[in-house]
């Protein structure tokens, strides 16, 4: 290593705390043109923890990285890493800011 020159420690999902940040704007912002700023709807379905509790990490990721064919829902594959896609998923699932679109 550089002297001088810190590296981002590694993180059993291989995603730095820097580049989760990114990834969750990511989703609030890019994916938010669609599914709504707050995961609420739009073009595209509501994304409630609830609702994403549902599906396994791994479909979800594969739906981040390979879209849904015949729907607005594109992959991002080419911007997004396995690990990446991964971290959204489990996001998605546990740490996700909508909890439920159920009224409480």
């Amino acid at each position: 290593m550089l002297p001088g020159i810190a590296m981002a420690e590694p993180h059993a999902d291989g995603v730095d705390p820097q580049r989760q940040t990114e990834l969750e704007t990511l989703l609030y912002q890019d994916c938010g043109s669609c599914h709504g700023m707050t995961l609420r709807g739009g073009l595209g379905p509501a994304l409630p923890r609830d609702r994403m509790e549902g599906f396994s990490p791994e479909a979800l990721a594969h739906i981040i990285q390979h879209g849904i064919p015949g729907s607005a829902m594109p992959g991002w594959k080419a911007l997004l890493s396995d690990a990446e896609a991964r971290w959204l998923a489990e996001h998605l699932r546990t740490d996700n800011r909508l909890k439920t679109l159920q009224q409480d």
